[in-house]
Protein backbone atom coordinates (compact mmCIF):
# COMPACT_ATOMS: atom_id res chain seq x y z
CA UNK A 1 0.00 0.00 0.00
CA UNK A 2 0.94 3.25 -0.69
CA UNK A 3 1.92 6.08 1.88
CA UNK A 4 -1.00 8.19 0.13
CA UNK A 5 -3.21 5.53 0.24
CA UNK A 6 -2.73 4.77 3.56
CA UNK A 7 -3.43 8.68 4.29
CA UNK A 8 -6.60 8.10 2.61
CA UNK A 9 -7.32 5.55 4.68
CA UNK A 10 -6.72 7.36 8.34
CA UNK A 11 -8.91 10.50 6.53
CA UNK A 12 -11.58 8.39 5.87
CA UNK A 13 -11.83 6.19 9.06
CA UNK A 14 -13.35 6.97 12.23
CA UNK A 15 -10.93 8.33 14.10
CA UNK A 16 -9.19 11.98 14.72
CA UNK A 17 -5.76 11.93 13.01
CA UNK A 18 -3.21 13.76 15.14
CA UNK A 19 -0.48 15.09 13.30
CA UNK A 20 2.90 16.89 14.77
CA UNK A 21 4.71 19.51 12.85
CA UNK A 22 8.02 18.30 12.14
CA UNK A 23 10.90 20.08 10.32
CA UNK A 24 14.37 17.87 10.60
CA UNK A 25 15.16 14.15 10.39
CA UNK A 26 15.61 14.43 13.90
CA UNK A 27 11.61 15.37 14.64
CA UNK A 28 9.84 13.38 12.16
CA UNK A 29 12.28 9.77 13.24
CA UNK A 30 11.13 11.07 16.90
CA UNK A 31 7.56 11.33 15.98
CA UNK A 32 7.63 7.87 13.70
CA UNK A 33 8.88 6.35 16.70
CA UNK A 34 6.77 7.67 19.21
CA UNK A 35 3.88 5.58 17.48
CA UNK A 36 1.65 8.71 15.53
CA UNK A 37 0.37 7.64 12.28
CA UNK A 38 1.34 10.60 10.23
CA UNK A 39 2.98 13.71 10.84
CA UNK A 40 3.01 17.20 8.69
CA UNK A 41 5.87 19.66 7.39
CA UNK A 42 5.81 23.31 9.29
CA UNK A 43 6.43 25.61 6.71
CA UNK A 44 7.41 28.29 8.95
CA UNK A 45 9.57 25.82 10.90
CA UNK A 46 11.41 24.71 8.06
CA UNK A 47 11.81 28.53 6.90
CA UNK A 48 12.93 29.27 10.39
CA UNK A 49 15.79 26.32 11.10
CA UNK A 50 16.85 25.60 7.45
CA UNK A 51 17.51 29.07 6.28
CA UNK A 52 16.93 31.26 9.94
CA UNK A 53 14.30 33.46 7.85
CA UNK A 54 10.94 34.16 9.15
CA UNK A 55 8.12 32.49 7.22
CA UNK A 56 6.93 35.32 4.73
CA UNK A 57 7.74 33.68 1.85
CA UNK A 58 11.67 33.72 1.65
CA UNK A 59 11.92 30.17 1.19
CA UNK A 60 10.82 28.97 -2.66
CA UNK A 61 8.99 26.28 -4.35
CA UNK A 62 12.26 24.22 -4.91
CA UNK A 63 13.74 24.70 -1.02
CA UNK A 64 10.98 23.41 0.53
CA UNK A 65 10.26 20.65 -2.29
CA UNK A 66 14.24 19.19 -1.57
CA UNK A 67 13.68 19.64 2.84
CA UNK A 68 10.51 17.57 2.41
CA UNK A 69 11.90 14.95 0.35
CA UNK A 70 15.17 13.81 3.05
CA UNK A 71 12.01 13.97 5.26
CA UNK A 72 9.57 11.56 3.58
CA UNK A 73 12.07 9.27 2.91
CA UNK A 74 13.39 8.73 6.35
CA UNK A 75 10.11 7.51 7.47
CA UNK A 76 7.47 4.79 6.91
CA UNK A 77 4.77 6.93 8.56
CA UNK A 78 2.98 9.21 5.42
CA UNK A 79 3.68 13.29 5.82
CA UNK A 80 1.67 15.69 4.36
CA UNK A 81 3.40 19.28 3.79
CA UNK A 82 2.84 23.20 4.00
CA UNK A 83 3.11 24.24 0.22
CA UNK A 84 2.24 27.46 1.37
CA UNK A 85 0.88 29.29 -1.76
CA UNK A 86 1.94 27.09 -4.15
CA UNK A 87 4.19 29.69 -5.14
CA UNK A 88 1.95 32.17 -7.31
CA UNK A 89 -0.92 31.23 -9.54
CA UNK A 90 -2.42 28.68 -10.53
CA UNK A 91 0.52 27.74 -13.39
CA UNK A 92 2.92 27.31 -10.67
CA UNK A 93 0.43 25.02 -8.16
CA UNK A 94 0.40 22.62 -11.21
CA UNK A 95 4.49 22.78 -10.78
CA UNK A 96 4.51 22.70 -7.39
CA UNK A 97 1.97 20.01 -6.53
CA UNK A 98 3.77 17.57 -9.05
CA UNK A 99 6.97 18.34 -7.08
CA UNK A 100 5.79 18.06 -3.52
CA UNK A 101 3.95 14.43 -4.92
CA UNK A 102 7.74 13.30 -6.39
CA UNK A 103 9.52 14.55 -3.35
CA UNK A 104 7.30 11.44 -1.74
CA UNK A 105 4.70 13.72 0.43
CA UNK A 106 1.27 12.50 0.31
CA UNK A 107 -0.14 15.46 -0.06
CA UNK A 108 0.15 19.66 0.47
CA UNK A 109 -1.77 22.33 2.09
CA UNK A 110 -2.23 25.38 -0.09
CA UNK A 111 -3.44 28.57 1.19
CA UNK A 112 -5.45 31.87 -0.32
CA UNK A 113 -3.19 34.48 0.82
CA UNK A 114 -1.81 36.76 -1.38
CA UNK A 115 1.90 35.81 -2.40
CA UNK A 116 4.82 36.76 -0.89
CA UNK A 117 2.36 34.84 2.51
CA UNK A 118 2.39 35.54 5.96
CA UNK A 119 2.91 33.38 8.98
CA UNK A 120 -0.88 32.46 9.81
CA UNK A 121 -1.21 34.07 13.09
CA UNK A 122 0.61 37.57 11.97
CA UNK A 123 -1.43 40.09 11.28
CA UNK A 124 -1.22 42.17 7.84
CA UNK A 125 -2.62 39.09 6.07
CA UNK A 126 -4.47 39.28 2.68
CA UNK A 127 -5.96 36.92 0.63
CA UNK A 128 -6.79 36.99 -3.29
CA UNK A 129 -10.45 36.18 -4.97
CA UNK A 130 -11.65 33.04 -3.91
CA UNK A 131 -12.70 32.55 -7.51
CA UNK A 132 -8.34 32.69 -8.30
CA UNK A 133 -7.93 30.10 -5.20
CA UNK A 134 -10.64 27.58 -6.88
CA UNK A 135 -8.57 27.85 -9.81
CA UNK A 136 -5.69 27.06 -7.86
CA UNK A 137 -7.20 23.71 -6.40
CA UNK A 138 -8.81 22.87 -9.57
CA UNK A 139 -5.03 23.17 -11.21
CA UNK A 140 -3.57 21.00 -8.33
CA UNK A 141 -6.25 18.22 -8.71
CA UNK A 142 -5.41 18.01 -12.50
CA UNK A 143 -1.71 18.31 -11.67
CA UNK A 144 -1.11 15.27 -9.67
CA UNK A 145 -0.64 11.94 -11.24
CA UNK A 146 -1.98 9.55 -7.99
CA UNK A 147 -5.50 10.43 -7.14
CA UNK A 148 -5.05 9.32 -3.56
CA UNK A 149 -2.67 12.74 -3.35
CA UNK A 150 -4.26 15.33 -0.99
CA UNK A 151 -4.91 18.60 -1.55
CA UNK A 152 -5.87 20.76 1.82
CA UNK A 153 -7.30 23.99 0.71
CA UNK A 154 -6.60 26.42 3.64
CA UNK A 155 -8.11 29.82 4.02
CA UNK A 156 -7.30 32.59 5.93
CA UNK A 157 -10.30 34.53 5.51
CA UNK A 158 -11.61 34.16 9.20
CA UNK A 159 -8.96 37.21 10.07
CA UNK A 160 -9.98 39.51 7.19
CA UNK A 161 -13.47 38.72 6.60
CA UNK A 162 -15.29 36.40 9.26
CA UNK A 163 -16.91 33.44 9.53
CA UNK A 164 -19.30 34.19 6.84
CA UNK A 165 -16.50 35.02 4.28
CA UNK A 166 -14.75 31.44 5.29
CA UNK A 167 -17.85 29.42 4.92
CA UNK A 168 -18.36 31.05 1.65
CA UNK A 169 -14.47 30.33 0.00
CA UNK A 170 -14.92 26.52 1.79
CA UNK A 171 -18.11 25.86 -0.23
CA UNK A 172 -16.26 27.22 -3.45
CA UNK A 173 -13.40 24.94 -2.60
CA UNK A 174 -14.86 22.15 -1.79
CA UNK A 175 -17.12 22.33 -5.17
CA UNK A 176 -12.93 22.77 -6.99
CA UNK A 177 -12.07 19.60 -5.52
CA UNK A 178 -10.39 20.19 -2.66
CA UNK A 179 -9.87 17.36 -0.90
CA UNK A 180 -9.78 18.39 3.18
CA UNK A 181 -10.47 22.19 4.65
CA UNK A 182 -8.08 24.02 6.66
CA UNK A 183 -9.51 27.02 8.34
CA UNK A 184 -6.76 28.94 9.65
CA UNK A 185 -6.99 30.68 12.81
CA UNK A 186 -10.37 29.51 14.25
CA UNK A 187 -11.49 31.46 16.81
CA UNK A 188 -13.06 28.73 18.74
CA UNK A 189 -16.15 26.07 18.41
CA UNK A 190 -18.95 28.00 16.67
CA UNK A 191 -16.45 28.36 13.88
CA UNK A 192 -15.47 24.82 13.45
CA UNK A 193 -19.57 24.31 13.59
CA UNK A 194 -19.91 26.77 10.80
CA UNK A 195 -17.96 25.26 8.62
CA UNK A 196 -18.93 21.69 9.38
CA UNK A 197 -22.47 22.49 8.67
CA UNK A 198 -21.62 24.01 5.43
CA UNK A 199 -19.15 21.36 3.56
CA UNK A 200 -18.99 17.63 3.52
CA UNK A 201 -15.11 17.07 2.70
CA UNK A 202 -12.73 16.72 6.12
CA UNK A 203 -11.67 19.38 8.26
CA UNK A 204 -8.36 19.93 9.59
CA UNK A 205 -7.50 22.75 12.17
CA UNK A 206 -3.99 23.60 14.01
CA UNK A 207 -3.65 23.72 17.96
CA UNK A 208 -1.19 25.89 18.90
CA UNK A 209 0.74 24.89 22.59
CA UNK A 210 2.96 26.92 24.19
CA UNK A 211 1.54 30.68 23.23
CA UNK A 212 2.42 32.55 26.11
CA UNK A 213 0.07 35.45 24.66
CA UNK A 214 -4.27 34.92 24.38
CA UNK A 215 -3.76 32.60 21.40
CA UNK A 216 -5.77 33.33 18.12
CA UNK A 217 -6.84 29.37 18.21
CA UNK A 218 -7.97 28.64 21.79
CA UNK A 219 -6.89 25.58 22.83
CA UNK A 220 -9.61 22.40 22.68
CA UNK A 221 -9.23 19.30 24.13
CA UNK A 222 -9.14 16.34 20.97
CA UNK A 223 -11.82 14.66 22.11
CA UNK A 224 -14.14 17.52 21.60
CA UNK A 225 -12.43 18.45 18.43
CA UNK A 226 -13.68 14.71 17.34
CA UNK A 227 -16.95 15.35 18.36
CA UNK A 228 -17.24 18.70 16.76
CA UNK A 229 -16.64 16.84 13.45
CA UNK A 230 -12.88 18.22 13.40
CA UNK A 231 -11.03 14.88 10.81
CA UNK A 232 -7.13 15.89 11.64
CA UNK A 233 -5.72 18.15 14.48
CA UNK A 234 -2.05 19.39 13.17
CA UNK A 235 0.85 20.82 15.96
CA UNK A 236 2.97 22.93 13.75
CA UNK A 237 5.04 24.68 16.53
CA UNK A 238 4.82 22.10 19.84
CA UNK A 239 8.30 20.45 18.30
CA UNK A 240 10.04 22.80 17.14
CA UNK A 241 9.38 24.98 20.38
CA UNK A 242 10.02 22.22 22.42
CA UNK A 243 13.59 21.91 20.35
CA UNK A 244 14.50 25.73 20.80
CA UNK A 245 13.57 25.53 24.20
CA UNK A 246 16.08 22.57 25.25
CA UNK A 247 18.82 23.91 22.96
CA UNK A 248 18.86 27.20 25.06
CA UNK A 249 18.46 25.72 28.20
CA UNK A 250 21.81 23.70 27.64
CA UNK A 251 23.73 26.84 25.83
CA UNK A 252 22.83 28.52 29.42
CA UNK A 253 24.11 25.99 31.73
CA UNK A 254 26.74 25.63 29.18
CA UNK A 255 27.65 29.51 29.35
CA UNK A 256 27.32 28.99 33.05
CA UNK A 257 30.28 26.62 33.15
CA UNK A 258 32.21 28.93 30.68
CA UNK A 259 32.16 31.76 33.22
CA UNK A 260 32.31 29.61 36.37
CA UNK A 261 35.23 27.13 35.51
CA UNK A 262 32.70 24.15 36.94
CA UNK A 263 32.28 21.25 34.47
CA UNK A 264 28.00 21.39 34.94
CA UNK A 265 27.16 18.03 32.88
CA UNK A 266 22.99 17.62 32.43
CA UNK A 267 22.47 14.05 31.09
CA UNK A 268 18.97 14.33 32.64
CA UNK A 269 18.58 16.91 30.15
CA UNK A 270 20.34 15.12 27.02
CA UNK A 271 19.64 12.46 24.75
CA UNK A 272 22.23 9.82 25.13
CA UNK A 273 24.16 8.90 21.83
CA UNK A 274 22.89 5.21 22.11
CA UNK A 275 19.59 7.16 21.57
CA UNK A 276 21.00 9.12 18.90
CA UNK A 277 22.44 5.99 16.86
CA UNK A 278 19.04 3.75 17.59
CA UNK A 279 16.95 6.71 16.48
CA UNK A 280 18.68 7.16 13.31
CA UNK A 281 18.94 3.63 12.85
CA UNK A 282 23.21 3.02 12.89
CA UNK A 283 21.91 -0.85 13.41
CA UNK A 284 20.81 -0.91 9.98
CA UNK A 285 24.15 0.93 8.97
CA UNK A 286 25.82 -2.18 10.87
CA UNK A 287 23.79 -4.64 8.81
CA UNK A 288 24.63 -3.58 5.48
CA UNK A 289 28.29 -3.51 6.19
CA UNK A 290 28.18 -7.07 7.56
CA UNK A 291 25.87 -8.06 4.23
CA UNK A 292 28.39 -6.35 1.23
CA UNK A 293 31.96 -5.62 2.56
CA UNK A 294 34.25 -7.58 2.15
CA UNK A 295 37.30 -8.53 4.52
CA UNK A 296 40.03 -6.29 2.52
Amino acid sequence: MTKAKRMRELLNGDELIVSPGVFDGYSVRLVEQAGFKTASTSGAAVSNSRFGQPDVGIMGMLDNAQAVAHLARSVSIPLMADADTGYGNAVTVHHAVQYFEEAGVVGVNLEDQVWPKRCGHMEGKQVIAAEEMAKKLEAACNARRDDDFVIVARTDAIAIGGIEEAVRRAKLYEAAGADVLFPDAVRGEDDIKALRDAIDIPITVNMGFGIRSRPTTPLIPLPRLSELGVKRVSLPRMLPAAAMHAMRQALTLMKQSVETGETIDRPDLLFGIEDIMELMDYPKIRELETRYTTDA
